[in-house]
């Protein structure tokens, strides 16, 4: 699946005041897996729908940890990376403004809310958990390789986003942001569960390089970073709804896929193991041969997942020991 350069790319708007200018109805909203906690409001546009949602860091935690001071998506949005995905994905937006007075970016996003995986921690159906994993390879062979890719998101703050020094910043900044303030209780209790798997993720969380420049040597895409069941859902035509795309870069496609094993592990509907093999097998089907480097990259990438949402597991000792014994296998590996 080749891509072809985009010279066009989408036009940005001025100010918020410029996209909202013709809307009857603002309304403002949140949602339980939202996770940065952004100003976010329904609107009504010439009858139609949309969500806003405004990003930048003055407003979102994930900007100031991952230092995106110009908003990825809109990177994303004005490049044309965006109109480049597969048609199996609906990205929803149809509009970005960009204020550089304040670096605030607003997306205007068609509400896809009935087609929205349901909130909560039941298992999705496995058709659809199956549907995203296919979709999934698609995005990363549509990309495969592609040199003249932008990195987007630095891999380093992939692995120091969710760190006790995000958690420290956040506290001196006194931004009351939720999930930071919540990093250090569940370090906390990584320590306790796993104490040798626990300092590991804790040095590569302050020094991530070593992990970075072995996930490096292997084969490299155009990832989304943040597959949550909350950033998805499927159309009634099969496409997957694909949101929240504030952590998108060139990165190993094994990334995105451990990340969903990781932030979703109460709702893969499947072992974790058949799931990786599936993922394998959709990247082989369309035509990405994944012999000999695919074990190497799961390695390294269920490592960097760890280092990532390994807090979140201290207590489940049958998934805590699933992602430990993974880690310092691959920990050893590292120079």
């Amino acid at each position: 699946m080749p891509v072809r350069e985009n010279t066009t790319g989408r036009e940005v708007a001025g100010s918020a005041e410029e996209l909202l200018a013709r809307a009857t109805t603002r309304t403002p909203m949140a949602t339980i897996d939202g996770k940065s906690a952004v100003p976010m409001e329904r609107v009504v546009i010439d009858g139609a729908a949309y969500v806003v949602k405004r990003l930048g860091p003055s407003l979102d935690w994930i900007a100031r940890a991952t230092g995106d001071y110009v908003a990825r998506v809109g990177t994303c949005w004005r490049m044309g990376i965006l109109d480049r995905l597969p048609d199996c994905f609906d990205h929803a937006i149809e509009a970005v403004a960009f204020d550089p007075a304040d670096g605030t970016t607003t997306l205007l996003m068609r509400d896809v809310a009935e087609a929205l995986v349901p909130e909560g921690d039941e298992p999705v159906p496995f058709e659809q958990h199956r549907r995203f994993l296919d979709h999934m390879a698609q995005l990363h062979v549509r990309f495969w390789e592609l040199a003249t890719m932008p990195e987007l998101t630095a891999m380093s703050v992939r692995y120091t986003a969710l760190s006790p020094l995000t958690a420290q910043t956040e506290a001196a900044l006194g931004s009351g942001a939720g999930v930071p303030a919540m990093l250090p209780g569940f370090w906390a209790a990584l320590d306790d569960a796993a104490p040798a798997a626990a300092r590991v993720a804790r040095e590569l969380a302050g020094d991530p390089w070593p992990l970075v420049r072995a996930l490096q040597r292997t084969p490299a895409t155009f990832v989304h970073g943040d597959w949550k069941m909350g950033n998805l859902g499927s159309h009634a035509d099969g496409r997957t709804v694909l949101l929240d795309w504030q952590w998108p870069g060139v990165a190993p496609g094994c990334v995105d896929l451990m990340w969903y094993l990781a932030i979703n592990a109460a709702r893969v509907p499947e072992p974790k193991d058949d799931a990786i093999t599936a993922y394998r097998n959709r990247l082989e089907w369309y035509g990405v041969a994944t012999d000999p480097w695919f074990d190497e990259q799961l390695s390294l990438a269920t490592l960097g997942a760890f280092v990532q949402l390994g807090w979140n597991k201290a207590d489940d000792a049958d998934e805590l020991e699933w992602w430990t014994s993974r880690a310092m296998k691959a920990a050893t590996t590292l120079s």
